[in-house]
């Protein structure tokens, strides 16, 4: 946003408005209330007296819904993860450097060293005009993915890779190393929200080196 200037400036910042106002909303929906509400108890045997009729018994609740929560933490860029710290990878051993040109004089060209991920639409660029070679064999597909909950693993989709600790331009990349945050597809799963929706797509975090892999 500081970077904008002029009319871009300005139309980011209303675009971030509204999307602050928005969550504002939400939030105000969801807010932690501490208001009493009429207590759900059966009604008692035998007769009740006078005194105690008109009385009534109040609960404190407390309501903050869990997608709201999960936004929230999306917001701020944080989840709860397995691996909450991970070794940070140096650029000399994500990118091998690769010599061109009819003397290997040229080193502008870098090959990708760990797993990565691109999408099924994915065409790569003339030679001539590819800096990031991300080979085939180091491309990524499918991930296997442990439910927490259920303790079972699934073989899924990968939509996208969200975020990488090591930094933007690995996230853009779609290089996948131990740490990364991934979206898989668990359309198959039969999950379902509250409301009644099917979940699409849910996040996971990569705790091995995929490269690694076979």
């Amino acid at each position: 946003a500081k970077k904008a200037l002029g009319l871009k400036g300005k139309l980011h910042a209303q675009k971030r408005y509204k999307e602050k106002v928005q969550l504002k909303k939400t939030l105000a929906m969801h807010a932690e209330s501490d208001g009493k509400r009429k207590a759900d108890k059966e009604p008692e045997k035998g007769a009740i007296p006078a005194y105690l009729l008109d009385r009534e018994q109040a609960v404190r609740s407390k309501i903050l819904s869990n997608t709201v929560k999960q936004k929230r933490k999306e917001k701020a860029g944080k989840w709860e993860v397995p691996l909450p710290k991970v070794r940070p990878i140096s650029e000399e051993e994500v990118f091998k450097v690769l010599r061109t040109g009819k003397r290997k004089r040229k080193q502008w060209k870098r090959m990708i060293t760990k797993a990565t991920f691109v999408g099924q639409a994915f065409t790569r660029k003339p030679p001539k005009y590819e800096r990031f070679i991300r080979p085939t064999g180091l491309r990524f597909t499918k991930a296997h993915v442990t439910h927490p909950e259920l303790k079972t693993t699934f073989c899924l989709e990968i939509i996208g890779v969200k975020k990488n600790p090591n930094g933007q331009m690995m996230t853009q990349l779609g290089v996948m190393t131990k740490g990364t945050v991934i979206e898989v597809n668990v359309s198959e799963l039969g999950l379902v929200t509250p409301g009644g929706k099917v979940v699409w797509g849910k996040y996971a975090q990569v705790t091995n080196n995929p490269e690694n892999d076979g």
